[in-house]
């Protein structure tokens, strides 16, 4: 008898901790199956999606950076992986060396990304040119298969079923283009229609335009006067339209006065449909968020049934659980810079390197400068909400007078943490949009520099060591803003430069990044 209650008492506490364990094991998958919007927070705007096979592939802008027009890829739509950029650098003019002038608020825009008879195509604009680049790998060498001297705004290219090739672009007025079928140019003898030339009225951009069902789609982020930014859809038979319209979203998510808007449709290879648009985050930048897309009398309807963003919802793909990572840590032990640092406007690539001294980056000055929006071979990588950290360790003993190196929250209104040379001494300043706010003499050669974010406020405050392990904060917060005087997130930048004589160098042993 005392057998057999032994036996029952162990076969009710093995049910019990299986039942247990199914439980946890079931909230670990839903936690994997999950993901909650933004889907990135981090600046990763204007948005263009492909599938192609059971891969996805992403673009987005990135401005003034170098290389710019990153490619990422994704098998679940959720975690996305940079493994290219379409082009190193843009030499349109001595600007874009920071000669003469700058290209802050320009450079690449709004890239549309297409895939057509075995080969990838990336169109984009400038300001001043717009691109054509093609790829048979989009991991690989992106090559420049048209230049147009002109700048096509915010454009979006259809592959029709007929071998004909269109762009729709514009702001405010758009307009339907045609490309010769060899892509050697705009066919002046084709197509070239005004669409949509007065409603509805507002800021009218950032066209995606689509062929479903022998229908002809265009969808476009509005701004209706005294409304948020709002998704509409126009849809017509024939491709020069009359072109009917449609709200398909309005929705700030919760955070007021920023609407979720300007992105592209996705589908599955088992026919489901989402929408990847972004939201206007402040400081950190404009972030991408993902969203279910219904089809409803042949329209496409964004959000969920009650046209309402989900906070968190289940994954288009299920079973990839990799994390997307767009900012890592670097102790600059390769031959080359990870994919995640772009450098502010063109390098000067002779004044970098990671041979020199292996493990270590050295940026050397180059021209005489007066601020870091002049400097050369500033190098950035992005900040990520709600909360990150960054520390770099610089190593400073081959500074000149006037030089200044440091650690910055960057944009058009920076706060940088600086060591600065003055009569052979070394200082560490905290400044705040270019005005000092605190300053302290370093009495060694080597110094650690960090800067926590917190884009529940847009606060930044900087810190400094001189062993990695006590720190000492720097001056008070700084608040950080997004402007259109340079379109970009805030980012984390590190940067040395002459105000007097060139030739001097800072050694970086690690830039470390916490999340």
């Amino acid at each position: 008898m005392k057998k057999v209650c032994i036996w029952l008492i162990c076969t009710i506490l093995f049910v019990i901790t299986g039942c247990a364990n199914t439980k946890k094991k079931t909230e670990a998958e839903k936690e994997v199956d999950t993901f909650t919007n933004p889907l990135i927070f981090a600046d990763v705007p204007d948005v263009d999606v492909i599938r192609v096979g059971s891969d996805y592939y992403m673009i987005s802008t990135t401005a003034h950076m170098s290389p710019g027009a990153p490619i990422m890829h994704s098998k679940d739509m959720v975690n996305w992986k940079i493994i290219s950029y379409v082009f190193d650098e843009i030499n349109e003019s001595p600007k874009n060396n920071l000669e003469g002038g700058n290209i802050y608020s320009r450079g690449q825009w709004a890239a549309s990304l297409r895939y057509h008879d075995g080969l990838f195509y990336v169109f984009f604009g400038t300001g001043n040119k717009s691109y054509i680049y093609t790829a048979k790998d989009p991991a690989g060498k992106w090559e420049k298969k048209l230049v147009i001297d002109e700048y096509l705004h915010d454009a979006s290219m259809l592959f029709d079923d007929d071998g004909s090739i269109y762009l729709a672009y514009g702001a405010r007025h758009i307009r339907i283009i045609e490309f010769n079928k060899d892509l050697s140019g705009i066919n002046r003898e084709g197509l070239n229609v005004e669409v949509i030339p007065a409603e509805p009225k507002g800021l009218l951009e950032g066209v995606h335009f689509y062929k479903f069902n022998n229908k002809y789609y265009m969808t476009f982020i509005w701004w209706p006067e005294g409304g948020i930014r709002t998704q509409l859809c126009f849809r017509s038979d024939k491709v020069a339209g009359p072109y009917e319209m449609k709200i398909i979203l309005s929705d700030d998510m919760g955070y007021p006065n920023h609407g979720v808007a300007q992105g592209c449709f996705i589908d599955t290879e088992d026919g489901k449909w989402y929408g990847m648009l972004f939201q206007d985050h402040e400081a950190v930048g404009r972030v991408p968020v993902l969203m279910p897309c219904r089809w409803e009398d042949g329209w496409p309807m964004l959000g969920d049934e009650n046209g309402k963003v989900p906070q968190v919802m289940e994954k288009p793909v299920k079973g990839y659980n990799e994390k997307t990572e767009l900012v890592v840590s670097d102790e600059f032990k390769g031959k080359k810079l990870g994919l995640t640092w772009q450098w502010n406007h063109n390098p000067d690539n002779t004044l970098w390197s990671l041979a020199e001294r292996p493990g270590y980056l050295r940026l050397k000055t180059g021209k005489v400068v007066n601020n870091i929006f002049d400097a050369r071979n500033t190098l950035t990588q992005r900040t990520e909400g709600p909360k990150c950290s960054g520390v770099v360790a610089l190593e400073l003993s081959h500074m000149k007078d006037g030089d200044r190196a440091g650690l910055a929250a960057f944009c058009s209104e920076p706060g940088t943490l600086t060591v600065v040379q003055e009569n052979g001494k070394k200082f560490l300043i905290m400044t705040d949009r270019g005005v000092e706010k605190a300053r302290v003499e370093l009495k060694k050669d080597k110094v650690y520099l960090k800067m926590d974010c917190d884009f529940t406020t847009d606060d930044a405050v900087f810190s400094y060591s001189l062993n990695d392990k006590q720190w000492e904060q720097l001056g008070g917060k700084f608040h950080m803003i997004f402007s259109m005087a340079h379109f970009t997130g805030n980012k984390f930048a590190i940067f040395n430069y002459a105000t007097k004589n060139a030739g001097g160098y800072v050694d970086i042993d690690f830039f470390r990044y916490d999340k």
